[in-house]
């Protein structure tokens, strides 16, 4: 009896470290590609103990691994660390460099990036795809900004938003801020940050050719902060080439890009349109029994949860024209069509989705109908 409980509990144990190392989750962020591009998962803002976070950058790998991520950034403040009595770090790369050695052997690229952070009107803002953090660290922000251009880095402005600089909770374009970008020095804004969604930084971006950009800005667990609470981390989806570092920067210097929390997606129409339109499958239409009413059954390919309001030109039959359609899930829509037809144009408004402020995307997919 002896010999059998100690088997059962060394099955348990090796079972429970496998869990422990398996870096799989149920959470695990999906979206399909576009035409002519790959869709990368990225988060690019993020923090550890080497500046104002609260866990080891290693943790951040293996959260990105389990949430199914393809690229991430840990941007360490370089002018603010709290923890420095405790963790003394001269090295501004030091966090990056953890990241790297953990993520090694995964499928997980690491973007060496800091957070440049300054009070208003030049903010906070994140240089990504630098090559080394510690020249960054500069007196003034004008030459920390012109040190991350020498690198040749992505800068994005971050959480332009955040109450506690502007009060009202508006973003301001200061004139720090239109230099940056006429001097090409800042490219991206924050219009996801947390679970903040600023339409106002959508219209800057849209207005001043800035790339959208969506973010975690994680300092706890992902666990905690997102997780817990019904959440996913927001992301920036960004359409490149391939799934390589120099690929994702040229993406992003291009603007291509959408930034997604939960079932919310903003992102330029150009790039929206087609990933919500790989985003629905339409898996079958046929006519029930000797009815007009066409019955289309529709799969939703993401891991997000979809809004959609009817917009064809035929009404639905014994339901509502808005409706939902789960993650992953298949929904049957019953239009009718008053007679039979070869092919139907589905139209469906995104509710939860933004071209522009206030402005939601209408797709349409041609259904060919089996008689």
């Amino acid at each position: 009896m002896k010999n059998l409980t100690f088997l059962v509990l060394t099955f348990i144990t090796i079972v429970a470290v496998g869990q422990e190392h398996s870096h799989r989750s149920s959470r695990s962020l999906t979206f399909p590609d576009i035409p002519g591009y790959k869709s990368i998962k990225t988060d690019l803002h993020m923090h550890t103990v080497f500046s104002d976070g609260n866990v080891w950058p290693n943790i951040r790998v293996q959260e990105a691994l389990r949430d199914n991520l393809d690229v991430i950034s840990l941007t360490e403040h370089l002018e603010y660390q709290p923890h420095s009595e405790d963790i003394p770090h001269p090295d501004r790369n030091r966090s990056y460099e953890i990241a790297l050695q953990e993520a090694k052997d995964h499928d997980l690229l690491i973007v060496h990036g800091s957070e440049i952070t300054r009070d208003a009107p030049m903010g906070h803002n994140n240089a990504v795809f630098i090559e080394d953090a510690n020249p960054i660290l500069q007196d003034k922000a004008e030459n920390a900004f012109a040190e991350a251009k020498k690198q040749n880095a992505f800068v994005f402005w971050n959480h332009p938003a955040w109450y506690a600089q502007n009060p009202n909770g508006n973003p301001i374009l200061s004139e720090f801020q239109k230099k940056r970008i006429k001097k090409g020095e800042l490219h991206g804004i924050e219009v996801i940050n947390m679970t903040d969604y600023a339409e106002e930084s959508l219209a800057l971006a849209l207005e001043n050719n800035l790339t959208i950009m969506g973010t975690s800005d994680v300092h706890g667990l992902i666990d905690w902060d997102y997780t817990e609470k019904g959440n996913h981390r927001p992301i920036t989806l960004v359409f490149a080439k391939e799934k390589s570092l120099p690929s994702v920067k040229e993406a992003l210097f291009a603007g291509r890009t959408v930034a997604v929390y939960n079932d919310l997606m903003v992102g330029r129409e150009e790039f929206l349109m087609p990933l919500l339109q790989a985003s629905l499958k339409v898996e079958k239409a046929t006519y029930a029994g000797n009815s007009n009413v066409l019955e289309i059954a529709v799969s939703n390919v993401t891991s997000s949860d979809l809004f959609f309001q009817n917009e064809s030109e035929y009404t639905f039959y014994d339901s509502s024209p808005v409706f939902e359609i789960g993650a992953g899930e298949t929904k049957t829509l019953h239009l009718k069509t008053l007679e039979r037809k070869t092919s139907v144009d589905l139209k469906l408004k995104a509710l939860g989705c933004f071209v522009a402020p206030k402005v939601q995307p209408v797709v349409t997919w041609m259904v060919p109908t089996k008689q």
